[in-house]
């Protein structure tokens, strides 16, 4: 059986992290969200997929080529113009045969759900009970089957979502054929959902037992701390006399952890990165390639993606940062509201007690930049020394 993975959205949600990048690329644990996605469904039993793309299809390209790193075998369908799901999977139609599976490419699902669902035989879309259904389409069932679906309404009369993966059989494609573009212009898989509910087979649902929608980006950071949890400890750089490593402590090649140097896992770092001395990197931390935390650094449940650098006296907390980024000495990042409410960004509840800031790429700051909790940054912001950040920063600012 073949999987078709979606992957040709931005992610508008994910800004600034996916203004140069898929939402599907975005690292958790090191590892891109898709490349997680694999490793579920080969483990499942799937050996053939196909990667529906379209923005920034490069670089999903690149990376995962035809699947010889994984012993899969991957092969592409464009979507360039983002015509919904359902006009995806119709052009997926000539690269499967029989039997198939559609999986959102920015969900994480367990291997042992994937391996149920393609136990069934049936058209069959998996839900997960929630307990905030805002922004999530539900769904209602009877018995084994799906029997209204409410496309993201203030108040379903159900907690059951629908989680973005799908069995579906060659009849989905007439289902497909008798979908009508929506109101906002797209070919919208629950209209096909809907129209196989009425068949003589009907819809079935599978319970997922686990599950995981990455919608902004601070969802980053809970998939981080799962995938980061079954961490085995391996150090393949140098780590010099009088550094401590306390748990799972990953360390990619070339990378030189310096004396002094005290790290708590579960924590990963990347290849060629350059680490201490005496600096402090607390869990559910994952640093990418070719980064330098510096002396004095305090780093704590945060994801840092490739060529950031906090060389000095900085304290980092709960965030997320993008590539090539650096921080002025004395830059900090406050993490926690004094009332010790929940942080809200433009508005939005996240969920979370304690936040950071969502940073992009190429960011830089002065020596002792505060950044206020729950700050998005956009990339190639230019921040200077001693100025006190909040909210949102567009793109290409310079504050002084």
């Amino acid at each position: 059986m073949k999987a078709v993975i979606l992957a040709a959205g931005e992610g508008h949600r994910m800004r600034p992290l996916t203004s140069h990048r898929p939402k599907v690329m975005l690292p958790i644990a090191n590892k891109p969200i898709m490349e997680h996605l694999l490793i579920e469904a080969k483990a499942g039993g799937i050996g053939e997929f196909v990667f529906v793309v379209g923005y920034c299809d490069e670089q999903v390209r690149e990376y995962f080529g035809n699947g010889e790193k994984w012993g899969v075998s991957i092969a592409y369908s464009e979507q360039r113009k983002q015509l919904g799901t359902a006009d995806a999977i119709r052009n997926v139609e000539g690269a499967v045969d029989g039997n198939f599976l559609v999986i959102n490419g920015d969900v994480i699902v367990d291997r042992k759900d994937i391996g149920k669902l393609m136990e069934n035989s049936s058209n069959t879309m998996s839900v997960i009970e929630v307990k905030d259904p805002v922004g999530l389409g539900m769904v209602e069932v009877s018995g084994r089957k799906v029997v209204n679906i409410y496309e993201k309404t203030e108040q379903p009369p159900t907690l059951i979502a629908n989680a973005g993966l799908y069995l579906f059989t060659p009849g989905v494609f007439e289902a497909v054929s008798r979908t009508e573009k929506s109101p906002r212009g797209e070919y919208e898989i629950t209209d096909t959902l809907k129209i196989l509910m009425k068949t003589s087979s009907g819809l079935y649902f599978h319970q997922l037992e686990s599950w995981l929608d990455l919608s902004y980006p601070w969802d980053l950071l809970e998939a981080n701390e799962n995938a980061l949890a079954g961490l085995k400890a391996e150090n393949l750089g140098e780590v010099e006399k009088n550094v401590t490593l306390k748990g799972a402590v990953v360390i990619g090649r070339n990378t030189v952890v310096r004396s002094g140097s005290y790290i708590e896992g579960p924590v990963i770092i990347g290849e060629d990165c350059r680490i201490g001395p005496n600096c402090y990197i607390r869990p559910f931390t994952a640093i990418g390639n070719g980064c330098h935390i510096g002396a004095a650094v305090e780093v704590k449940n945060s994801i840092i993606m490739n060529g950031t650098h906090f060389p000095h006296l900085n304290y980092v907390g709960d965030s997320v940062i993008g590539t090539g980024c650096n921080f002025g000495a004395g830059t900090k990042i406050a993490n926690l509201r004094l009332d010790k409410e929940n942080v809200k960004v433009a508005g939005l509840d996240t969920g979370r007690r304690k936040l950071g800031a969502i940073v992009g790429d190429h960011v830089e700051t002065g020596i002792n930049t505060s950044i206020n909790v729950g700050t998005m940054i956009g990339n190639n912001t230019f921040i200077g020394p001693g100025v006190v950040v909040k909210g949102i920063i567009v793109p290409d600012s310079k504050l002084f």
